[in-house]
């Protein structure tokens, strides 16, 4: 707040953990410009539907508890133009609220303050018009007094925002003092010192002193904590970092749990480095994953192993055939390849899915006793036989059968918003294809057996682990920007991966509670052994063979001859 009153600072950058209020720090700038400083606004979410939600969720209320404000930001009205959910006029000047995927919302009226929320949540591009960071920009050049506020979690280093920002700026730190001896440091991971046996343990280890330091000393030392620039020279733009061991909202011993069980899974950890250090997820330019070595790790298993609680397949949907993919799923995301079946004829023909419906029917042998169906199958329908996949899944939507699209683009989410916009009234559901590429790949690379691990069978083949690895994480620049895309290698198929995505799609989609169903399993083969055991403990019951009675010649009185 003391740099937005700054009349040398021009630009501000917060690159922060989740859990340290930016959102609030917005908030507050706003509702000090409306009190104190009229001035015309922009605040810019990441999505149309995100700045909505801040308009009801954030502004509103704030405007509402707060007696300066409220008397003169009007209610939302849909009639009255000046005030709606993405429009606010007050006396001297006015806010707009938008989201990073509009162009039509990045070019509105000449701003003189710009708030800019999760920037690493923004497209690459506001629909065709370029780089919505830029577009947003142009629309302060009019004001000598103008200022810039950028805030986000940071994501991938050499693609985040929000980084690149927080490079050019003066880069402050906060430093707070220890305690017993005063010296004065930044808070980082590596000072977090814990038993993970005995988590009663964690505690902060001074740098200089190397004292055993507190939750309840993290209180005082924040309180006497002040900001220190790198570069004080670039004091037109200042910038702030700051991670969770700072926050009041949290404490040390919960982010060491966190930490812990997030460290099980790449993609849990990148998460937590993102969402509570605050700092970028460091990978690979390209995945490069041995074909060889995921080869070594084949298991012989016929039956459904131990450890499976439910299945689920993925169908990729090709010109001459069906390929389907039936994964087994156990507790915390582990998984094993379990049958790989192509169904060969045009898809456009009913006999093709008949015969892939017969097969989904079918049913698996368990280690334990008991077999299994499919609990949920996604199908591919991005490629010419949309319609004949919406017909087939629209019929099959009892059975968890759902239409899947794959949708390109980094940072889009694995599973999007479901559609019905097609004759058949199917249900669609859009596929962040590249997010779950790079959940594959991450998990791929886990060696040991538990959470994430993927296990492979002996019906296995190269090809499987050539279409596996098929495609590359590489970084391309898009109108200038840069970002993480997927390609295909030369020459290379890639269904397997397809089908992998989909599968996992299917799983995610059943949101199980994985713990309660592998108890229900067990209970059940457990009561189907019980039940054969009665069957064994109880003698057979006597059988005598069947034996004609022989007919007893008798003479009915008065009468004929008769047999009885």
């Amino acid at each position: 707040m003391d740099a937005v009153n700054d009349p040398a600072v021009e630009t501000i950058t917060i690159m922060s953990s989740a859990r340290i209020g930016k959102t609030e720090i917005l908030n507050n700038i706003i509702g000090y410009f409306i009190d104190q400083d009229p001035s015309p606004m922009l605040m810019v979410q990441p999505t149309l539907d995100a700045a909505q939600h801040w308009s009801k969720d954030q502004f509103a209320p704030m405007v509402r508890d707060k007696p300066c404000i409220s008397n003169k930001v009007a209610e939302s009205k849909s009639r009255d133009e000046s005030n709606t959910i993405l429009h606010k006029t007050f006396p001297g000047g006015l806010i707009y609220i938008t989201g990073a995927n509009s162009p039509i919302g990045l070019r509105r009226s000449t701003i003189r303050i710009l708030l800019l929320d999760e920037v690493d949540g923004y497209p690459p591009s506001a629909g065709v018009e370029g780089d919505p960071v830029k577009l947003a920009k142009k629309r302060t050049v009019t004001f000598w007094n103008r200022k810039i506020i950028e805030t986000s979690t940071p994501t991938i280093k050499g693609i985040s925002r929000i980084e690149a920002s927080w490079e050019e700026s003066d880069q402050r730190l906060y430093h707070v003092p220890c305690p017993p001896c005063g010296m004065f440091q930044v808070l980082h991971w590596g000072g977090v010192k814990f038993d993970k046996n005995d988590l009663s343990s964690v505690h902060y280890e001074c740098e200089h002193c190397h004292a055993p330091l507190s939750e309840a000393n993290k209180y005082v030392m924040v309180r006497q904590g002040r900001w220190i620039p790198r570069h004080p020279e670039r004091g037109r733009h200042a910038g702030f970092h700051i991670n969770e061991l700072y926050s009041p909202w949290s404490n040390w011993r919960l982010m060491v749990e966190e930490f812990l069980e997030a460290r099980k899974r790449p993609e849990a950890l990148k998460v937590w480095v993102n969402t509570s250090l605050g700092e970028t997820w460091e990978e690979e330019e390209s995945y490069s994953i041995d074909n060889e070595k995921l080869a070594s790790r084949i298991e012989q298993y016929e039956d459904l192993p131990e450890g499976v609680i439910l299945l689920t397949a993925g169908v990729d949907v090709q010109d001459d055939r069906l390929e389907c993919l039936v994964k087994g799923w156990g507790l915390e995301d582990e998984s094993w390849f379990i049958d790989l079946k192509v169904f060969y004829g045009s898809p456009g023909h009913g006999e093709v899915w008949n015969m892939l419906d017969t097969y989904l029917r079918g049913r698996w042998k368990h280690e334990l006793g008991v077999s299994l169906g499919l609990t949920s199958v996604c199908i591919d329908s991005g490629g010419h036989f949309t319609q004949n996949v919406y017909q087939f899944t629209k019929a099959r939507q009892g059975r968890r059968f759902f239409a899947v699209k794959g949708m390109g683009g980094y940072g889009k989410p694995f599973i999007g918003k479901v559609s019905r916009n097609n004759r058949h009234r199917a249900l669609v559901i859009p596929l962040g294809v590249d997010t779950a590429k790079e959940l594959v790949y991450a998990r791929l690379e886990i060696e040991d057996p538990g959470p994430g691990y993927m296990h492979f069978s002996q019906n296995c083949d190269e090809e499987y682990f050539n279409q596996l690895t098929a495609e590359r994480h590489i970084t391309k620049y898009n109108r200038g920007f840069p970002t993480k895309v997927w390609v295909k290698k030369e020459g290379q198929r890639n269904e397997a991966l397809d089908m992998e995505v989909y599968a996992l799609a299917a799983y995610t989609l059943l949101n199980a509670n994985m713990k309660a169903v592998g108890e229900q399993l067990r209970a059940r083969a457990k009561e189907r052994k019980s039940e054969e055991g009665k069957m064994q403990d109880k003698p057979p019951k006597k059988r005598f063979p069947f034996v004609y009675p022989r007919p007893r010649w008798v003479i009915n009185p008065g009468g004929p001859w008769s047999i009885r």
